[in-house]
């Protein structure tokens, strides 16, 4: 299949020619990169959302609920399950039919499970490429269910319009989501599971919380909503926040700023990457190599090795 071909099958939203293209997304070659390029201009139609949270909270059981609230709404959903990575293949460990086997055969729904490949936000840079052909693949909404390492999920604000963080009533929940700094980056709460004792006092400990982030009128405050997924409560509140968050950022040019944002991050990232994987040629892996005894010993810091070997790359990139 030519690539034009797969381009024109990705528009029809034809899902072997999707699947196929987030695979070479994830081989990371050329042909990835040309596939890109090429897919870019017909993105920026899809509202994507993340959903995130520690291990445990819900977030599957919420992402196939939700996705059957829109289905409903007559709305199409591609999901990209974001797993850990195998420590086997490097393919992600878990598998989407088998979480959500009751959407899997919805001819309006998208699943694709993704390794996280070592990115610490939980989220890879493959994932935010992933979405591009889902949007131009005419799908309403993008749902990105990470895995909540507990680390800092900054790379799920970077690529969704409306993020969500799930918790769970367990005492002392909302302080582990602090110091993962999933309260900075939260555009609304969903403390599932809260038919569980403690489910009030997290509620109010959530919303104290939040109070003392600064905040004027002209400010979005994340509010907090109870569901319990596996019995379908609380989804239509969640579903109604995500519409309220989308039309306050469709005011005074939100929107595109936050999106511009993203782009550049973004673009810094596919730079850094690239020059990266320029940088570490056999011959300089061999200087590195070389140079670690001289470290070890204490004849020269890291600094100077680390300036050598940049000299050693711009000099090479002169010469081209």
């Amino acid at each position: 299949m030519t690539a034009q071909t797969l381009i024109e099958k990705i528009l029809q939203r034809e899902k072997r020619a999707v699947s196929r293209s987030i695979t070479i997304i994830e081989q990371g070659d050329e042909n990835s990169k040309e596939l890109l390029k090429n897919i870019y201009a017909k993105t920026g139609k899809a509202y994507r959302i993340g959903i995130t949270g520690p291990p445990g909270a819900g977030k599957s059981t919420l992402t196939n609920q939700l996705t059957k609230y829109f289905r409903s709404r007559n709305k199409t959903v591609a999901i990209i399950a974001v797993d850990p990575t195998s420590p086997f293949t490097g393919g992600a460990l878990l598998g989407d039919r088998v979480r959500m086997s009751e959407i899997g055969m919805d001819e309006g729904v998208f699943i694709r499970s993704m390794a996280t490949r070592g990115s610490l936000g939980g989220l890879s840079k493959k994932t935010i490429d992933a979405a591009d052909v889902l949007d131009a693949a005419g799908f309403d909404y993008i749902l990105f269910e990470t895995v909540g390492v507990g680390q800092s999920e900054l790379d799920i604000a970077r690529t969704a319009d409306t993020t969500m963080v799930t918790l769970v009533p367990e005492s002392g929940d909302s302080i582990q989501a602090m110091k993962a700094g999933l309260m900075e980056i939260a555009d609304m709460f969903v403390l599932n599971k809260s038919d569980r004792p403690g489910a009030d006092n997290a509620l109010l400990s959530l919303q104290a919380s939040l109070m003392t982030r600064s905040h004027d009128e002209h400010t979005w405050m994340p509010p907090v909503i109870k569901s319990v997924a596996t019995e379908n409560k609380g989804i239509t509140e969640i579903a109604d926040v995500i519409a309220l968050h989308k039309d306050y950022l469709a005011l005074d040019g939100r929107f595109q700023k936050k999106r511009e944002i993203n782009s550049k991050i973004r673009i810094k990232n596919i730079i850094e990457t690239q020059i990266k994987e320029e940088l570490w040629t056999m011959e300089r892996e061999a200087s590195l190599n070389e140079f670690l005894a001289k470290v070890s010993l204490g004849h020269l810091s890291p600094y100077h090795i680390a300036e050598e070997i940049i000299i050693q790359y711009k000099n090479d990139f002169d010469r081209h």
